[in-house]
């Protein structure tokens, strides 16, 4: 099958071509958000290919996988009259939270019979307005990172691109508490990822699989993130056997069972976990070790690919 999808979340997106078909990467000049192409640094496999946009009339496209309401547009502009939802099945593929009231902001996508929307955690089917259009939840899957926990450094992870931009949504007012509590690295893309804030020691954007080598060394995961669907990091570092400390909000405390770390909205049981693992190892390897086993369960590749290949073969029917 050939599957029209952009690049825009490079974890999720490398999961997804990873799976059984054939993928149709847009790419333009200089990589705008339209046309960024292959992402470099996460091992795509050859089937996952980019197109200049032009070549796209005179190529047969089995499903047409968007992401955002431009890229709808783009396809009508670039499939040679194939109209997505009338002459190619389309999907809509919802990452986010709403950005507006929680539970009553309309999708763009609402109230249509030639989509069917995908939401990657139930949070965002539950709070999204979709009107009468089609929803389904596909959980995120991660393939198993080649490092394993280590933790030979008695700090704390966080992983979050752009934290000044989007400042309380990822819990950046929480960070000195969680530095306080521990020496706190902070992972992330875009400029600002470096910008220094109280307690934290920042340490840009890394290439993936160094990153997660470097998360690896760290005792403990902390997810201070208010309101996001739930990061492919999180999982990640899950994988890794990293113990989790998080806000309990929006799909965390389904993701993080019991006994793989410690989920709170209280600041300070939160400060107070994030103190505990980083001065035990011990215990650290023991809640990641849960963690581990509960991202192979929920979140494994497998299972990721087989839902997607039964989503697109009824579309496609």
């Amino acid at each position: 099958m050939n599957v029209l999808a952009w690049h825009v979340h490079a974890a999720w997106m490398t999961s997804f071509v990873s799976g059984d078909h054939d993928f149709l990467i847009p790419f333009l000049p200089d990589h705008p958000p339209q046309g960024k192409g292959r992402a470099e640094g996460w091992g795509w496999p050859e089937r996952a290919r980019q197109v200049d946009p032009v070549e796209l009339a005179d190529l047969p496209v089995d499903v047409v996988v968007v992401q955002s309401q431009e890229q709808e547009l783009l396809a009508q502009d670039w499939l040679g009259g194939r109209i997505p939802g009338r002459d190619v099945p389309l999907v809509w593929v919802e990452h986010n939270t709403p950005g507006g009231p929680a539970a009553a902001t309309r999708h763009p996508a609402a109230d249509r019979d030639d989509v069917t929307i995908v939401h990657v955690t139930a949070t965002n089917q539950l709070m999204w307005d979709c009107g009468t259009t089609r929803t389904v939840v596909i959980d995120h899957g991660s393939a198993v990172p080649r490092c394993s926990f280590v933790g030979d450094l008695s700090h704390a992870a966080i992983v979050a691109n752009e934290p000044a931009r989007r400042g309380r949504a990822v819990g950046t007012d929480l960070y000195p508490a969680i530095g306080a509590a521990a020496p706190t690295d902070l992972f992330g893309m875009g400029q600002d990822a470096l910008a220094p804030i109280e307690g934290i020691e920042p340490c840009g954007n890394l290439p993936h699989d160094r990153l997660q080598c470097e998360l690896a060394r760290r005792r403990v995961y902390v997810h201070p993130y208010r309101w996001t669907s739930l990061g492919l990091a999180l999982v990640e570092a899950m994988h890794i056997g990293m113990p989790i400390v998080a806000l309990a909000t929006t799909e965390t405390p389904d993701a993080v069972p019991p006994g793989a770390g410690v989920v709170s909205n209280r600041v300070g049981v939160l400060a107070e976990a994030v103190r505990t693992y980083t001065h035990d190892r011990e215990a650290a390897a023991a809640a990641g070790t849960v963690a581990r086993r509960a991202a192979r369960d929920s979140f494994g590749l497998d299972r990721f690919h087989d839902d997607w290949n039964r989503l697109l073969e009824e579309v496609t029917r």
